[in-house]
């Protein structure tokens, strides 16, 4: 009974040992996740996320006029929401009237102070002029009294008839000057009442046109469409409380849905590759089930700096070449440009292919065994890289590193082939600027992965991370 007990003990210890060796030999085999090399086209491809535009659309303008006024800014105080479809003529925003009614009670002010003005200088005139022609009176009186006492006096000794005679003269040349001086006083009057006259009419003219302008506080639809917000400097749409300026007075914008543009931005790395008339694939994050596709129309030929980063990009706009109604302005997009085509090789997933500062290798499985192969690697799209030498077609490639792999010497190719494919030495000025780039690129990287900070216009593109994908 008791040699049963020890042959059962020892039978029951063999098979766990076998269960735990299928079980580690499975867990180990799992972690082998191999892929198959795969031959045909290779497209070579820059993936970039944007958002959607109309290619032409209607503008909503504020109020005409503001900067003759000298208004040189005005905030949105009520708009309707973003994506209302509207008919012409209907409401769509209202502008804050404080400081434009400021202006208005200003300028009533000054109209009131000058019509005071204008009846004061009515007045003054009038009396002055009056009191001239009384002068001219009294002196046409008294020469006339001067030429009686001439004749009175011809009988007088010469003497006193001398005296009369100056005194004659004296009174025309007064009244001659009298005459002179009425005309020129006159003559001020007219300007007097005309300079004021003139202040007058021109505080009248800008009360009216302030009040004009004040009307056009009120915005309506100029035809029927779909309200977009329009987006400031940084990006950030108007709504509610933003704040138009006086030289770009546009509160918002109905765009045309019939034609859509995929406004997107590259890094300076890929934009070599970009080129007006490359076709496009193009996925609109709201509606995943949804494919479209599109042409490369302009490139920019100037970059811009993204904030918070030291990285440039360059603009590029994607003409959508299909029509669907679920498209509107401000979805975002993911545009795959496809910039060549290369036919005819050996490629696998970027996460297949491993390296040191000397080597570029792959774990190739052969048979029961594992290689660790030189390999020679050419062009890489997003996800997948060309293989010059060193694999052949439907070889199969591990994924993750195998257990022990730093002891695995690798399988070196011949010499000829390395050189055969080593690209030709790029120019000093080239190479310096490759370098300059790339370390823009990855202090740009470090900043983002240091802090979350405030989304810019578009997201830089980059290298996708590196994932474990099983068969």
């Amino acid at each position: 009974m008791k040699q049963k007990k020890v042959i059962l003990s020892i039978a029951g210890i063999i098979v766990l040992a076998i269960v735990a060796y299928f079980i580690f030999s499975r867990n180990k085999e799992s972690t082998q996740i191999t892929v198959s090399v795969k031959k045909g086209s290779f497209p070579i491809e820059v993936t970039t996320t944007g958002e959607l535009i109309a290619k032409s659309s209607e503008k909503i303008y504020g109020p005409q006029g503001l900067r003759q006024m000298q208004i040189w800014q005005v905030k949105i105080q009520d708009i309707i929401p973003d994506g209302t479809v509207v008919d012409s003529g209907q409401y769509v925003a209202t502008l804050d009237r404080t400081e434009i009614s400021n202006k208005i009670k200003d300028e009533e002010t000054n109209l009131e102070k000058f019509g005071t003005q204008l009846t004061k200088t009515r007045l003054d005139t009038s009396l002055e002029l009056r009191s001239a022609r009384d002068e001219l009176i009294n002196l046409k009186y008294s020469l006339e009294e001067k030429k009686i006492t001439l004749e009175q006096s011809k009988y007088e000794p010469p003497a006193t008839i001398r005296q009369v005679e100056i005194d004659l003269e004296k009174a025309e040349r007064a009244y001659e000057q009298a005459q002179k001086n009425y005309k020129l006083r006159y003559q001020k009057a007219v300007a007097n009442m005309q300079e004021v006259t003139a202040s007058y009419t021109q505080a009248q003219r800008k009360l009216e046109q302030l009040v004009e302008v004040m009307k056009q506080f009120t915005i309506s639809a100029p035809k029927a469409g779909m309200v977009i917000y329009r987006r400031n400097w940084d990006g950030n749409k108007m709504g509610i409380g933003s704040t138009l300026n006086a030289w770009e007075n546009i509160v918002a914008e109905l765009p045309d849905l019939s034609e859509m543009i995929s406004k997107t931005y590259v890094n300076e790395i890929d934009i070599s590759k970009v080129k007006a008339g490359q076709p496009v694939r193009i996925g609109i994050d709201a509606f995943p089930e949804k494919r479209f596709t599109g042409k490369v129309t302009e490139v920019a030929n100037i970059g811009e700096q993204i904030q918070n980063s030291n990285a440039k990009v360059y603009e590029v706009r994607i003409l959508v070449n299909e029509f669907d109604s679920i498209l509107r302005p401000a979805m975002t997009t993911k545009n795959t440009i496809v910039t060549a085509v290369i036919d005819s090789v050996l490629f696998i997933p970027i996460e297949a292919v491993f390296s040191n500062d000397t080597l570029t290798y792959v774990y190739r499985k052969d048979g029961a065994g594992i290689t660790k192969q030189q390999v020679v690697t050419g062009q890489s799209n997003e996800n997948e890289i060309i293989i010059l030498a060193g694999i052949r077609d439907k070889d199969e490639v591990l994924l993750v590193q195998p257990e022990k792999h730093d002891q695995m010497k690798p399988v070196l190719l011949p010499r000829s082939t390395v050189e055969k494919y080593k690209p030709a030495p790029a120019p000093p000025e080239a190479r310096k600027k490759q370098a300059d780039s790339i370390k823009k690129q990855a202090d740009s990287l470090s900043k983002q992965e240091d802090s979350i900070k405030k989304p810019a216009k578009a997201n830089l593109p980059g290298r996708k991370e590196m994932k474990i994908r099983s068969n």
